[in-house]
């Protein structure tokens, strides 16, 4: 389990996140949606441990990642998969070695435990046959899909997906929302997922978070949202509009 309490930072003066407290079940998916500029990615990189609140804690099982330093926070931090936004794949590397990749530097396996954990990630992916391939020569979905399987390849307990549907048509879009839904089902990972793609994102979700201006204004089940009494949610999820 995840429990952020009361999470402040601010960057030259200006307080990005304020008072933010949110829990994470475990083995479950939280969606977490809001406008651009709203702190959502400042938010992740705080459950990772890229920043450092400037007060506040963010414990997961118990360990404070916030406060945590040398070889704690490294073992915290390899609890975490990451699934960055543009997928961020190494150009001159194929498929199989992107996949491959935390293997390599994290884990001490055989050449050949190596070659069967890639494959049978890349087959959990849907892109069995594609390992030689260069990230030039697969699509955007196909490049998403690579990402989830490197960020699951060490089977790590919590995942992280930053926008993972921006720049997908709807029918890949409506893929990759299956492919996140498949793979929790069998690795059972506990999910966090930053989104602005409503309300498609919810089938996913067994939480909704909602994070404006550095607070969270409503966390509860997909279908709760809707009977949100607070304007500004259903200003948000009317997608601007004004309630008639």
């Amino acid at each position: 389990m995840i429990t952020c309490t009361n999470l402040r930072k601010a960057f030259n003066g200006q307080e990005v996140l304020k008072g933010l407290s949110l829990t994470f079940g475990s083995q479950e998916i939280t969606v977490v949606i809001g406008r651009s500029g709203e702190g959502k990615s400042v938010f992740l990189k705080h459950l990772v441990g890229l920043i450092k609140p400037d007060s506040g804690s963010i414990e997961i099982d118990g360990r404070d990642i916030a406060r945590a330093r040398g070889a704690e926070l490294r073992s915290i931090k390899e609890q975490f998969g990451f699934v960055f936004q543009g997928g961020a794949l190494f150009d001159s590397l194929t498929v199989f070695d992107n996949v491959a990749f935390p293997l390599r530097h994290k884990a001490k396996v055989s050449r050949g435990e190596l070659r069967d954990r890639v494959e049978e990630i890349l087959k959990q992916v849907g892109l069995a046959g594609y390992g030689s391939r260069y990230p030039s020569e697969i699509s955007g979905g196909m490049a998403k899909r690579v990402a989830v399987a490197r960020a699951l390849i060490l089977r790590p307990p919590i995942i992280l997906f930053d926008e993972p549907l921006t720049g997908l048509d709807p029918v890949i879009s409506n893929t990759i929302l299956d492919l996140i839904g498949r793979v929790h089902d069998h690795f059972r990972f506990t999910g966090v997922v930053v989104s602005h793609d409503i309300p498609q994102i919810f089938e996913l979700a067994d939480q909704v978070a909602m994070l404006q201006k550095g607070t969270i204004l409503f966390s509860g089940k997909p279908d709760e949202i809707y009977e949100c009494p607070d304007e500004r949610v259903q200003f948000f999820l009317n997608g601007g509009r004004e309630q008639k």
